[in-house]
């Protein structure tokens, strides 16, 4: 008897540590592999506010986004009307931003990639959400939380060596359900520099979604960027060349 006492309770202890255990047994890369799928689809189209709040100004504009797969983008201004035609496409590593006033097409180096799109909290990665973090980056599980009812997966994901990227790591908050809560951007000396969040997540789409994103510097409370959808579709594909520089300078859409 007391040797299946003992046994049994072996056996008890060991499955509550396999249990407690088991959320770290998620494979990270996978985990972040499956958030930007469910966040792109294999193609999409959405209509975004975006709102660029300072403490004395605001200013709000309107755009359309197209994106397939991983890679590839375009977004276009079509209000207030003074900004309406602006536009940005990525396809690859590569951007390319187009002025309807000067009538010009201008190819964004990589020393740019980083800066800010439209005078915007977001740089030109983030607004392509770029697959940088895909490629470029290892990611480790640090630790879970939990964010109404669901496990939300706290990744590290540190640059690979000679990587192409500014960001001397990633703090990643990924719910179970494959949503982006958070995204925190440090420095090299791994301080943060900025913080994108998802806010009011409901269905949208037809699958549940943040209709807000919000990108504020960490250092700083009373200025951000929001993004909000008010259309949002995800589509099995998107024609190829939607995604060309011609589009870009004559809207086919």
């Amino acid at each position: 008897m007391k040797k299946t006492t003992i046994f049994m309770t072996c056996l008890t202890v060991s499955i509550v540590i396999t249990l407690g255990t088991a959320a770290f047994a998620q494979d990270p890369e996978t985990l972040v592999r499956a958030a930007f799928d469910y966040y792109r689809g294999n193609a999409s189209v959405a209509t975004i506010k975006m709102t660029v709040h300072r403490p004395d100004w605001e200013r709000v504009s309107t755009m359309k986004a197209w994106t397939k797969g991983q890679e590839d983008g375009i977004f276009r201004i079509i209000s207030p009307p003074k900004d309406a035609g602006n536009g940005t496409l990525k396809r690859g590593r590569e951007m390319w931003t187009f002025n309807p006033k000067v009538n010009r097409v201008i190819k964004l180096p990589p020393s740019m990639m980083s800066q800010s799109w439209m005078g915007s909290d977001f740089s030109n990665n983030d607004l392509a959400k770029s697959d940088s973090l895909l490629k470029d980056y290892s990611h480790t599980l640090t630790g879970t939380e939990t964010h109404e009812g669901k496990t939300v997966y706290i990744i590290k994901s540190m640059p690979n060596p000679d990587a192409p990227v500014v960001w001397g790591m990633q703090t990643l908050k990924i719910r179970e359900d494959h949503i982006f809560l958070s995204e925190i951007f440090h420095d090299e000396d791994l301080k943060p520099v900025k913080i994108m969040t998802a806010h009011d997540i409901r269905m949208l789409g037809g699958k549940l979604f943040p209709m807000v994103w919000r990108m504020k510097k960490a250092d700083v409370e009373d200025e951000y960027t929001e993004l909000s959808y008010s259309e949002l579709s995800f589509k099995e594909d998107l024609p190829d060349n939607l995604f060309t520089l011609s589009n870009l300078r004559n809207p086919r859409r």
